[in-house]
């Protein structure tokens, strides 16, 4: 039969209907695409039914054969590590004898590789779609904040918001479910884009699922933000909003401390610079040379460079026989047992010699050096507390050091300075 009603049937072959195609079929029977979905759903059906029903109509299958994405099978060989040159062909054959294997990546490159990629007509016109759902978007908003409701209560109640749009109940469902489709469709023909621009930001810290989980992010706000009466393609729009989902997240994410953004982007050209460097001079260039190239002082390429070392585990192996950890090689900041004993018996030895001075002359040196709270106090302070002058404090506290400068009173604390 002719090609205007054609079906794709086989194993390894794809596996679809042409709409537009089935669309005029319908109308020449005089049916409607909505009568055959009440009664057959391709998602679902197996694909004997769906080509018993076609053949009942007079629509004859054919058999096309699949191609498969090379761009896709290179990141797939990326990620092996391994050289892609010449590897094209035989991993197209490797890929259509086993299309699902325990690979998640390379089973989620196969799945994108099979949607088709949209015509710019077609842009324009889900495009249109979108904006028109951004606008009941709005509405919703609106009168959430009015009713006080969320979304999702207005949205299981959706009279309000018909009401608001001029609309019936049905009209407004059938018009949000176009709208919603039109968005995934955008963001689902695209996806291959997230992924030419993730494979770009690898080895930085994110794993590459992370970086096109990150990346389709940017897609949809990309969705949600295009104006297709700006005349450019949507590809060429979505990829700066890709760029910056995954940038952001890189700089989020990537690092045990995190960095400001304005910082992880200041990094990033000082690497750059320092490439362009290397290369011009033929050798590793000073830091002079980058801080003068960079117009930054050398103090603030110095703490930025400081600011960029990555953080080392203290578990982490050290030696051949990896039997030790850095944490062993490292002193402890903390106090050891040792020097916890001293301290305590410098305490008592030190209560012993002050109490062989009188109670005022104790109690002034304790408040003046803050051997009780750690605080150490004004004279003006301590002559308050014991309601006399600042310089009767000075008095007291003069003749008690020279008590205490006595051998039989200083003689048991010598051997802590020793």
């Amino acid at each position: 039969m002719a090609d205007d009603s054609s079906v794709t049937k086989g194993n390894g072959c794809r596996q679809h209907t042409d709409n537009t195609h089935l669309g005029r079929f319908y109308e020449d029977n005089g049916m409607t695409q909505v009568n055959v979905l009440d009664v057959y759903d391709p998602a679902t059906a197996p694909l004997e039914d769906e080509v018993a029903l076609l053949s009942d109509y007079g629509l004859d299958a054919v058999e096309i054969e699949e191609e498969e994405s090379e761009d896709f099978e290179e990141v797939s060989d990326d990620l092996d590590g391994k050289p892609t040159k010449g590897r094209a062909s035989r991993r197209r054959t490797q890929v259509k004898k086993k299309h699902y294997t325990e690979d998640s990546i390379r089973l989620y490159l196969q799945e994108i590789g099979r949607i088709r990629l949209l015509r710019a007509d077609e842009e324009i016109e889900l495009a249109r779609k979108i904006a028109d759902l951004l606008e009941m978007e709005r509405v919703r908003d609106r009168l959430c904040e009015q009713l006080g409701c969320t979304p999702e209560e207005l949205e299981r109640n959706p009279e309000p918001w018909a009401t608001e749009l001029g609309m019936t109940v049905q009209a407004f469902r059938h018009r949000l479910f176009v709208g919603r489709k039109a968005k995934e469709k955008m963001v689902q023909s695209n996806l291959r884009l997230v992924v030419s621009i993730a494979k770009k930001y690898m080895n930085r810290g994110l794993s590459f699922q992370d970086l096109i989980q990150e990346g389709s992010l940017g897609l949809i706000r990309a969705a949600e933000k295009f104006d297709h009466e700006k005349g450019y393609k949507f590809s060429t729009y979505a990829t700066w909003w890709i760029r910056q989902a995954i940038t952001r997240a890189i700089a989020d994410q990537s690092r045990t401390i995190r960095l400001p953004v304005h910082l992880y982007e200041t990094i990033s050209r000082i690497k750059k610079t320092t490439k362009l460097l290397s290369q011009e001079m033929g050798r590793k260039p000073t830091e002079e040379e980058i801080a003068d190239r960079m117009e930054m002082t050398i103090e603030k390429l110095r703490f930025i460079a400081k600011s960029a070392q990555l953080p080392i585990s203290l578990e982490t192996p050290i030696g051949k026989e990896e039997d030790s950890r850095l944490g062993d090689f490292i002193e402890s900041d903390g106090e050891t047992p040792e020097d916890q004993v001293s301290k305590h018996l410098l305490r008592e030895d030190l209560e012993t010699v002050l109490c062989t001075l009188s109670p005022r002359e104790r109690d002034v040196l304790k408040l003046r050096y803050g051997l009780d709270d750690g605080r150490m106090k004004t004279l003006e302070e301590i002559g308050q507390l014991f309601n006399v002058t600042r310089e009767r404090i000075r008095q007291i506290e003069a003749k008690a050091l020279r008590k205490l400068r006595h051998p039989n009173r200083n003689s048991v604390l010598k051997e802590y300075i020793r």
